[in-house]
């Protein structure tokens, strides 16, 4: 007989009728998909398969989120035409259910905006506003979402929400928060990933156990940056204490990652809401014991490793005498860094660093590795105190360096490094126990790999390899098999909640008793059971969302719908939300024509707003290519104590942990940040610049066109543009008085050169170098060129008796010629003397304000 509570749950939805679910193929097996011809499918090592086992459900009953995802059928719905995706159905009779209806569809030039935000985290352009408005094929829709799915900017805005909840930064955090040079080659993984299609299942393979899998695969060494990501501290003296510290971190992030469940609160007692024991906490922290990282992976494999590795063999053969001199010389400084390094660690790590490499377990060589890890800089560190203390030492070895470079011709290039997590070479693993209240050095009893009997009966097969233990392999394939429905409804929930704002279970990393109930559990699982069938694919998933009817509505308020359900957790409305700090900026950029459109690589230090303070000079170093300043965000070096500062004040993704989702705040700060910032000015000049360049003989009218289509994709209504013609009168006569007393005022980029001066400049480019100019090089040299020219009718016009024009024409050319940089400005104030008899000058700083209050506008910070 079925107790009260159990008839009350299955009736509710939030228990499955049926135990045995139908799974489409893992992407490993035959008659999957196949990956993208430029990533050929990886082997699977034949032993590493979950052993069979009857699904948790047959032998419990468990809350919905814990049993096998079913394909419910599609419901029956009074308003059938308006189901476009089955999804849809799903949406509307809960929405009949309540009385409600849905809304209106969002007009066209609003749905492209919207739906390129989501997709690429960046407004659309007017072009590609105007040329879906009047498609009027009946695949309008599905051609736009088709295209936006296939670009690689999607690639970079579904990457960066994946690095929120891999914690990924560029940089270790703590004290020192020394920089990772390799980790963006992760981040890069991700944004490959996302654009190729990868199925999910592959992707988290690789995250977890891609060094076991695939150890002769670059990408899936990369991959394990996912695990790499953890904040660390290089100094740090207890490596006993780190060594756990790692492990409860590698933990707790896979299992709030994929398995949306708060494991961590079992770290020191029995979870107090789900019935998961402390015990198996640490059995399911046994998986990831004996995972270290390597940073200093050569980023070369197949032929070309073997080639590499042949020629590096001919150098330091050819070297080695060199190299063996110099060691000798820095072995003695060496040996004392390392003594006095060794000094400052705690007993227990002294003793596993100092124990006999042959005598050393598994848990020795974690804490010996991590202790070479801590001194990757000896030779650095050796060669200044060398320098320091031996100076005729330090020019022997400067003698044999230069000696080196004679054979520079046989070396080969260095192909850069690779951050991966490994087992060290070896199959065994430290010991796992109980530990007392979480506290490291209070060990209870010893315990096996394991998964916790809430989520499922399943036992793990683990397979040691001869380098690995093959206990991430296990965790990998249980993730993501048939036994665990967790790790596709997490996923399918969170792309829910990265477009509607909230997930259909709300609390995205908690599926538990303290998360929030599913408002629509069958949903979830027809798109989650969906997701498997149709090979994991994510952009198949969000093609659906994009193109269903509840993605389509507006987002107008409804008073009678509000009433009901106020929150609108139906769905009876498209949720209006403000974008996301990265969208923001982004965004910006591209209005203002200014964005760079580059993928991957290092990554880049755009300038710091003027006051932010740096704990050091090296902690920002800004970059030399002024192109780098305008790359997406997503390729903003991610300094962990040292956030950029625009991103940071619009809510960011803190990485010290797993970041689940968006914070969206209103404080003060945030306007200031964009109304007062000289960077936010900036864009705001250049998108006046673009917008007079595009439209050169235009009116005011049609140049405010213009900024609203390029900013909101929509013309202005007769309202607003009777207030900013008003404004730009209002503020032309308050510029003209800035001008009239001498004070500098804010110009459209490019305002005042001459076309012909443009001209002649791109003919040097040409001439000089073969090529145009880019706006950089271009501005700066007009720039100079103007600063010259008014020098020179400075002198001219001095009562100067010595005055001789044709020598000073001689003197300017030759100025020109040489200097590399504008000089800097006399003080004299000519450009200021200058716009006050520039009758236009007034209006076009106008221009440049009533730009910048658009930019700063709700109707941009809003995704409606």
């Amino acid at each position: 007989m079925i107790k009260p509570l159990t008839a009350a749950l299955l009736s509710a939805g939030f228990l499955s009728l049926a135990v045995l679910a139908t799974r489409a193929p893992a992407a490993d097996t035959p008659g999957a998909p196949a990956l993208p011809a430029a990533h050929p499918a990886l082997p699977v090592h034949a032993g590493a398969l979950l052993a069979a086992a009857t699904p948790a459900s047959a032998a419990v009953a468990r809350a919905w989120a814990y049993t096998p995802a079913q394909k419910p059928a599609v419901p029956s719905v009074k308003q059938a035409a308006w189901v476009r995706t089955p999804l849809d159905a799903f949406v509307l009779s809960k929405l009949e259910s309540r009385g409600l209806s849905p809304s209106p569809d969002a007009d066209r030039a609003t749905f492209i905006r919207r739906a390129t935000l989501d997709a690429w985290g960046l407004i659309p352009t007017p072009e590609e506003v105007r040329a879906f408005v009047n498609d009027k094929s009946p695949k309008a829709y599905d051609k736009l979402v088709d295209r936006l799915l296939a670009s690689p900017r999607y690639g970079e805005r579904q990457g960066r929400r994946w690095l929120d909840l891999a914690r990924y930064a560029d940089s270790d955090g703590y004290n020192a928060d020394g920089t990772r040079p390799n980790i963006w080659r992760y981040r890069d993984y991700v944004i490959a990933s996302f654009n190729q299609d990868k199925p999910f299942d592959r992707f988290v393979r690789e995250q977890i156990a891609g060094d076991e899998l695939w150890p002769d695969r670059n990408e899936a060494l990369v991959a394990t940056g996912f695990l790499r990501n953890f904040p660390d501290e290089i100094n740090a003296r207890d490596l006993n204490l780190k060594k756990q510290e790692v492990a409860n971190d590698l933990t707790d992030t896979v299992s709030s990652v994929f398995l949306g469940t708060t494991l961590g609160c079992a770290q020191c007692h029995d979870h107090k809401f789900d019935k998961i024991s402390q015990k198996e906490y640490y059995q399911f922290q046994a998986f990831f014991v004996n995972a270290s990282w390597n940073d200093d992976v050569k980023a070369v494999e197949g032929p070309a490793r073997a080639e590499w590795l042949a020629r590096q063999a001919k150098w330091e053969a050819a070297t080695k005498d060199l190299r063996d001199q110099q060691d000798a010389l820095l072995k003695p400084v060496i040996d004392k860094l390392e003594s006095d390094r060794l000094s400052g660690f705690v007993p227990d790590t002294r003793a596993s660093i100092t124990r006999p490499e042959a005598e050393r377990d598994a848990y020795d060589r974690w804490i010996y590795h991590r202790n070479l890890w801590t001194l990757s800089g000896r030779t650095r560190n050796a060669l200044a105190d060398l320098r320091k203390k031996d100076k005729d030492g330090y020019a022997t070895y400067q003698a044999l360096e230069e000696q080196l470079r004679a054979f520079d011709a046989i070396k080969p290039e260095d192909p850069g490094n690779i951050s991966t997590m490994s087992e060290l070479g070896h199959a065994d693993s430290p010991k796992t126990y109980v530990l007392f209240k979480g506290i490291y050095d209070r060990r209870l009893d010893e315990v096996q790999p394991g998964f916790p009997s809430l989520l499922t009966n399943a036992k793990p097969e683990i397979v040691p390899t001869a380098t690995s233990s093959g206990r991430r392999t296990a965790v990998a394939n249980w993730l993501v098999s048939p036994d665990n429905p967790l790790t596709a409804r997490v996923f399918v929930n969170r792309q829910w909640a990265q477009v509607f704002g909230n997930g259909i279970v709300e609390s995205v990393s908690d599926f538990g008793k303290m998360g929030t109930k599913p408002t629509n559990p069958e949903l979830l699982d027809y798109l989650s059971a969906e997701f498997v069938q149709d090979g994991w694919s994510v952009k198949k998933l969000q093609r659906e969302i994009l193109l269903s009817h509840t993605y389509r509505q507006s987002s107008s308020p409804r008073s009678d719908a509000e009433k009901i359900d106020p929150t609108n957790q139906l769905l009876w409305a498209f949720p209006r939300q403000r974008l996301e700090a990265e969208e923001i900026r982004d965004s910006l950029l591209q209005a203002s024509g200014l964005l760079e459109d580059r993928l991957g690589g290092p990554a880049v230090f755009p300038p710091l707003p003027a006051g932010t303070q740096a704990p050091n000079r090296n902690f920002w170093i800004t970059s030399d290519n002024p192109h780098d300043a305008n790359r997406r965000s997503v390729y903003v070096f991610i300094r962990r104590n040292l956030p950029y500062p625009l991103l940071d004040t619009f809510d960011w993704a803190n990485p010290q942990i797993v970041h689940n989702k968006r914070d969206v705040t209103t404080t003060a700060p945030q306007a200031l940040a964009l109304i007062n910032s000289e960077l936010v000015y900036g864009w705001s000049k250049a998108l006046a610049g673009r917008v007079i360049r595009e439209q050169p003989k235009a009116g005011d009218a049609a140049r405010i066109d213009r900024v609203y289509e390029i900013l909101y994709a929509r013309k202005p209504d007769t309202f607003e543009k009777t207030r900013l013609l008003a404004f730009l009168k209002t503020q032309q006569d308050l510029e003209a008085r800035q001008l009239a007393s001498g004070r500098k005022v804010n110009l459209p980029e490019g305002y005042g050169v001459a076309p012909r001066l443009e001209s002649q400049v791109d003919k040097l480019y040409k001439v000089a170098y073969g090529r145009e100019p880019d706006r950089f090089e271009q501005a700066a040299l007009v720039e100079f060129i103007e600063k010259q020219k008014q020098k020179e009718t400075r002198w001219a016009t001095a009562p100067n008796p010595n005055y001789d024009p044709v020598a000073l024409a001689a003197a300017a050319a030759a100025a020109n010629a040489a200097a590399n940089a504008p000089p800097p400005d006399d003080g004299t104030g000519s450009e200021a003397d200058a716009l006050k008899n520039d009758p236009d000058a007034a209006h076009a700083a106008a221009f440049v304000d009533l730009v910048h209050a658009l930019s700063n506008a709700n109707d941009f910070l809003y995704r409606f």
